[in-house]
Parts: C-alpha cells; sequence; structure tokens
C-alpha cells in the first residue's frame, strides 16, 4: 500500500476533465490488494471519514474530486487477470486502462464493443458510469458487456454478483444474502426514460442485481473486478466522412441511415467545421454539416454495403465528390484524428479564454430529435455566445458546448444549459446520456426525477453504505443523507 500526503504530490487527484475547482483531501492511498482496501474502509468506517474512489481521471462532472476525506485511487490495481479467447471473456482489475485493453485484444483478432471514446479512462470508471462511445448506435453502453462484477461494499463485505443469479424489482425491498449477514436493499419506484442514460441508479422491475452497480458512480461500492464480454473484430470495415450543403439534408439522412447496419453514427454542425478548419484546409467550404459512419461487414457483401450507402447519400444529397471514404487502418487513423481533432480545438479555446466550457450530455426519444435540436438551435443563435454542436447522433445524443468569452457569458451559457434540461425532460429524454451526474448535475437529476425520487436514491445508498462514507456528492447533494 502507497500513502501519499504531499499536498504538491496529490494535488494531481483533484482534478479531472470537468473544470471543478477546490478539491481537497488529508491522503490518497493506492492499495494493491483486497486486504488493503478492506482494512482501508473499516478505518474510515470507524472514524466516518468520507472516502472518494479514483480512476483514470478522465471524467466531466467531478465524480472523483474529493472534498475532504481520503482519495482511493485504483491505479495499481491494474491486472488483466484473464482473456479467454474461446468464451469470448475476460476477467479484469478495475485500474485497467482501456488503452491497454485494446493493445491486448488487437493481436489476437478481439475487441472491447462497447469502445468509450477516451482510451487512458480506467475499466472501473467507465462501469461506474456505464460508459460509452461512438459506436454505441451498434452496441449499446458498458452495461451490455458485464457478465460479473467482485464488489466490496463500505463494510468490507465482499459481493460476486454473475449476471441472471439475482432479480429485483422497483419499489420494493430485496434481501441480499451474503455469507454471515443478510442486507435489505431498499429499492425507489421511479421509472428511467427508455432511450440511453447515465442518470442516477438504474431501476426497473423485473432488473438484474448485477445493473445497480453499473452507472452507481462509486456511491455504492468498490469494484475489485470485472468479467466482461468481448467480440470478434471485424473482418472489413468502411468509415465514411460525408459532408453535406445543409444541416437538414444531414439530420435526415441520419433518419433513414439508422434503418442500415451502421456501427456509428456521428455529426459535426456547421460551427464544429468552421473550427476545423482553422486546422485543416481540406474541408469543404460548401459543407454545412457532417456525418461520420462506420460499418463492419464481410468481404463477399462489399460491393452492396457501399450500393447501399452510395445510393443513400445521394438521396440526401451529401457533397460525395469532396467527402472521404477509409477502407484500411492507416486511412481511418486519418478520419479519426480529425474526428478527434474537434473536442482538443475546443479545450484550446476554453484555455485562451480563461472560462470553463458548458457540455450538454441530453439525448431523447427517436421522435423527439428534430424538435430538440431545433431548440438548440434556437436558443444557442438568439445568445450570441460561440457554440459547437457534435457528438452520437444515432441515439439522439448531441454534446452542445457553449464556449463563454466572460463571466457573464459564463453564467447565461448554464441558465441556457437549464432551458435545454427541462426542455429535454418534457420530451421523454435524459440529463445524462453517458458521462453520469457527478458532483456537477445535482439540479438537472432533481428536474428529472424530483426532490422525493433523489431522496428514495438516498435511501438506497444508505442500505448498502451504512456509513454514508463513499463518493459522497455524486449523483444526489450529501445532505440527502442526514
Amino acid at each position: 500500500m502507497i500513502i501519499k500526503r504531499d499536498p504538491d504530490i496529490i494535488k494531481s487527484y483533484f482534478e479531472d476533465y470537468s473544470g471543478l475547482l477546490g478539491g481537497y483531501a488529508d491522503k490518497v492511498i493506492l492499495p494493491e490488494n483486497e486486504k488493503e482496501i478492506k482494512d482501508i474502509l473499516l478505518e474510515a468506517c470507524s472514524k466516518k471519514i468520507p472516502v472518494t474512489i479514483s480512476g483514470g481521471g478522465t471524467g466531466v462532472t467531478g465524480a472523483r474530486i474529493p472534498f475532504g476525506g481520503w482519495v482511493l485511487s485504483t491505479e495499481n490495481l491494474d491486472k488483466i487477470i484473464e482473456i479467454d479467447k474461446k468464451s469470448l471473456s475476460a476477467t479484469l482489475q478495475p485500474g485497467v486502462r482501456l488503452s491497454g485493453l485494446e493493445n491486448q485484444l488487437s493481436p489476437i483478432g478481439l475487441t472491447y464493443p462497447p469502445d468509450p471514446t477516451e482510451p487512458n479512462a480506467f475499466l472501473g470508471g467507465t462501469i461506474s458510469t456505464n460508459a460509452s462511445g461512438a459506436k454505441g448506435f451498434k452496441y449499446g453502453p458498458t452495461r451490455n458487456y458485464i457478465k460479473k462484477l467482485r464488489v466490496m461494499l463500505s463494510t468490507g463485505d465482499i459481493i460476486d454478483i454473475k449476471r441472471g443469479e439475482y432479480f429485483i424489482n422497483k419499489g420494493k425491498a430485496f434481501q441480499l444474502k451474503l455469507k454471515d449477514k443478510e442486507i435489505k436493499i431498499n429499492m425507489p419506484d421511479y421509472s428511467m426514460p427508455g432511450i440511453k442514460t447515465a442518470a442516477g441508479y438504474y431501476i426497473k422491475d423485473n432488473m438484474d442485481l448485477l445493473d445497480l452497480f453499473i452507472g452507481q458512480e462509486g456511491t455504492l461500492g468498490i469494484i475489485l473486478e470485472a468479467d466482461i464480454t468481448l467480440g470478434i473484430r471485424p473482418e472489413e470495415m468502411m468509415s465514411f466522412f460525408s459532408f453535406f450543403p445543409s444541416q437538414d439534408n444531414a439530420i435526415d439522412f441520419v433518419r433513414d441511415a439508422k434503418s442500415g447496419q451502421a456501427m456509428s453514427l456521428e455529426y459535426m454542425d456547421l460551427n464544429s467545421l468552421d473550427l476545423l478548419r482553422t486546422k485543416y484546409t481540406n474541408i469543404p467550404e460548401s459543407a454545412r454539416g457532417l456525418v461520420y459512419f462506420e460499418q463492419d461487414y464481410k468481404k463477399e457483401s462489399e460491393s452492396k454495403t457501399i450500393d447501399f450507402w452510395t445510393r443513400l447519400l445521394e438521396k440526401h444529397n451529401a457533397l460525395i465528390e469532396v467527402s472521404y471514404f477509409a477502407d484500411s487502418d492507416k486511412e481511418r487513423i486519418k478520419l479519426k484524428e480529425l474526428r478527434h481533432a474537434l473536442p482538443d480545438m475546443v479545450n484550446e479555446i476554453v484555455r485562451k479564454n480563461k472560462m470553463p466550457k458548458v457540455g450538454t450530455d441530453i439525448a431523447v426519444p427517436d421522435n423527439r430529435f428534430k424538435e430538440m435540436f431545433g431548440f438548440y438551435k434556437e436558443k444557442l443563435t438568439s445568445s450570441d455566445i460561440n457554440y459547437v454542436i457534435f457528438g452520437h447522433i444515432g441515439e439522439n445524443h448531441m454534446h452542445v458546448n457553449m464556449l463563454p468569452e466572460t463571466e457573464e457569458e459564463f453564467k447565461k451559457s448554464r441558465l441556457i444549459y437549464m432551458d435545454f434540461v427541462k426542455k429535454a425532460v418534457s420530451l421523454g429524454g435524459t440529463v445524462s446520456a453517458e458521462h453520469g451526474i457527478g458532483k456537477l448535475k445535482h439540479a438537472f437529476l432533481e428536474i428529472m426525477y424530483g426532490k422525493d425520487n433523489l431522496k428514495q436514491m438516498a435511501v438506497l445508498k444508505k442500505s448498502l453504505d451504512p456509513y454514508c462514507i463513499l463518493g459522497l456528492d455524486n449523483i444526489f447533494p450529501k445532505e440527502l443523507l442526514k
């Protein structure tokens, strides 16, 4: 076990990609085995010291930033315990980085299908937020690929949960039998939207107990090990960077493209393209929107696949002659570089402005997307605040990044974000589709579920964390635990 106390050394644990400031802790602890974790938690419980679980620091909601107490970092719990090619599964500790996992899988022809966007993220962090990425359109979020979890509660008790073993219902109490005790889990009774969401605890009728610990943002227990489902790498893949002469052409193309077999459907608006043009001169001036999509296929169906997409692109007036196509890893890397350049350039503007960006993580049902998108444009156009819109359009999940230049614009951006949240909830949407709630979105979650349901979340947490030490202020305000 390594313990760090030097303020200059541990300050890096008080930040993530959220921009949340002011974090502090007495010490940072790096355990190397389960016994050390248990000893840490039992001491914390006895002294009622808050414990914040720290992963890779790539989150955007401030979930890993402590405000007092201790930090428990999972960085030394980084073993890939087993990869079983025959059963298409792997067992890993929570500190394994996604990039490290991919480096082990790629040479043997395997992949981790949900492919969350950030390669430096820890597996444990992606489970704790039910993360997803560009391929979520076809493969769905992390939840779909978790077969088993080994979780330690704050009391030191260990739960081994295999998918399909325990089923629970919302609004009911569930008796979880452990080796030497029973735990009564009080389940909330709220209803979740039937779309991609990472907002609050996963609650459904006849749900798998395993799913309660996916998306719990370090508030219910510490993930010690995870068994995940793997996939076989596609035999062939083609990628398209397709430019369109109007926003409506691009959005209508996506509507029809959903009937195909795309792995991903991603969008960039005109402001995004204008920003990229400052660095990439090969983006056509006539383009007003871009859809990036990928398709896996077998060699014998290549011509049929290309024909399908060509006809669909022509139908929606795509600028085919100036669009980009890649069917090799080398060419695909160039497209991905362009795609990933946008958030990097946004961050450069943030640093230049010395003002945080205000970025959304909202998704809505299919039949309400056009209305939501129109609302984004209406509010943003009249705001005079610089912005870009991009993201997972296949799942109706846009990242609206407002880039304020002054304190006044920042406050205005936050008010606009609240308008977006209220609109999305009225349309049956979610306030967080993939990043979670953390410490920054309590007010948004309350709009989505109401304060009484947040109180139900607090009761659920106390069932599993009776001393209320884990992940305080994540998902809901810690005051609800009193």
